[in-house]
């Protein structure tokens, strides 16, 4: 049975759309418990001391899409939370608090600094042609009305 013409039930719902897969105070207890996890879980690497085989604990970084992987949910739900009112200081303490592992990782040398500058969004620049020197800048003299343009590639020399 359809619903009357000129009805009003849409101000009866409390929301529209999906609900959310956390409160703010959820996804900070979520990523708390992910933070447990990866400081209990570092990567493992293998070395020989002696002749034995020995396992050396390597620093895991803290990462966005890892956390959205272990919250269960998709990196565009969290930017999502990001845009709401209410998860603004959750999600910009969680982007701060994966930044600064990542970046005190690579600068005490526990990760990998060119995949860290690369996550935190640094360019990376690379000298390949003066070894730091300056470049010379060519000087072009030009007189006044003196330009002719080419019209056909003949001209060109």
């Amino acid at each position: 049975m359809a619903a009357p013409k000129g009805n009003q039930y849409y101000l009866i719902a409390e929301s529209t759309g999906r609900p959310l897969e956390y409160t703010p105070e959820e996804l900070r207890l979520k990523f708390n418990e992910y933070a447990i996890w990866v400081n209990s879980n570092p990567f493992q690497e293998v070395d020989y001391k002696n002749g034995k085989r020995v396992k050396l604990p390597k620093m895991r970084p803290f990462t966005l899409k890892g956390f959205c992987i272990f919250a269960g949910i998709v990196v565009n739900t969290f930017k999502g939370y990001e845009e709401r009112k209410d998860f603004l200081t959750v999600t910009a303490m969680i982007r701060q608090i994966i930044e600064n592992q990542q970046f005190e990782g690579a600068a005490a040398g526990f990760l990998k600094e060119n995949i860290i500058s690369y996550e935190l969004g640094q360019k990376g620049k690379l000298d390949i042609t003066t070894n730091g020197k300056d470049l010379p800048v060519p000087i072009i003299q030009v007189a006044p009305n003196d330009f002719t343009f080419a019209t056909r590639e003949e001209d060109v020399s």
